[in-house]
């Protein structure tokens, strides 16, 4: 099975239509937060950094300390994407004035070492305490694929506790419009050491050109290595080298929508 798809359209499954607060549980906050407009003549890095987070080398909050968020030249789309996990494209209703005005954000939590989500938690109500954040969710389902153990099962192994969580995408061209536009390029290799598949995913769907969801039902942590030739399809890949394969379907995909949003004062 080659891996083609081709989009005819969309179904639409909302979930929640009317505007809503950002969930938050009590006493879940930054110890201290500064958001000011950026001075920076470039686009926005940085994230937030957990103590259970595992970065690659070159992902942009390798450099952010545990225990704090720092987003340097961020939308409030581009917040919004960190905060819940979420592609920047698929937020809309946009405020007029977050296409010119981009921040500048330092935070520190005052656990010296909390987990990826709880930093993620606190970057959520400081979107609804500063930039008065209100928004509606709604599921589309959209074509695509699912991953899948194949017929043999998996060819990786769960992971050891005691093993360094490590995540690392290694490659210039992860589908086949980036290989036909550039020179030669080395192998796509994911290489995960004692961490989940959804890591793993997100590489698939760039690669799929389409969204990717995990049915395998494995939910620990697992150490595995994908590489493929660049354009290279696939599905044989995948199958011999992981024991997985992905299926063609519509599967759900999640927007947000801003209802309403204001510009933070500076402090």
């Amino acid at each position: 099975m080659r891996i083609r798809l081709i989009v005819f359209g969309a179904m639409f499954v909302p979930l929640l239509t009317s505007a809503l607060p950002v969930a938050r549980s009590a006493g879940v906050e930054f110890e201290v937060a500064s958001i000011k407009p950026t001075r920076s003549p470039f686009g926005v890095v940085g994230g937030c950094h957990g103590r259970n987070a595992h970065f690659g080398p070159t992902d942009m909050e390798a450099e952010v300390p545990v225990g704090r968020c720092v987003i340097t030249a961020g939308r409030l789309s581009h917040i919004m994407a960190i905060a819940f996990r979420i592609d920047v494209n698929k937020i809309g209703g946009r405020p007029d004035w977050e296409g010119p005005s981009r921040f500048d954000i330092e935070a520190k939590a005052e656990n010296p070492a909390p987990t990826q989500e709880e930093l993620l938690e606190m970057l959520r109500v400081l979107l609804a305490d500063r930039f008065k954040l209100k928004f509606s969710r709604e599921t589309k389902l959209e074509s695509g694929y699912a991953l899948v153990i194949a017929k043999n099962g998996p060819k990786f192994k769960r992971a050891l506790p005691e093993e360094e969580k490590r995540f690392v995408f290694r490659g210039s061209s992860v589908n086949k419009r980036d290989a036909a536009e550039g020179q030669a390029t080395p192998l796509n290799t994911v290489t995960g050491q004692n961490t989940s598949l959804h890591e793993l995913v997100e590489v698939l769907s760039r690669a799929a050109g389409a969204p990717v969801v995990d049915r395998t039902g494995l939910v620990d942590a697992y150490d595995f290595k994908l590489n493929w030739e660049p354009g290279e399809d696939l599905s044989g890949p995948l199958q011999q080298q992981l024991g997985l394969k992905l299926e063609s379907g519509k599967v759900p995909v999640e927007y947000m929508t801003i209802v309403s949003a204001e510009k933070p004062t500076e402090n």
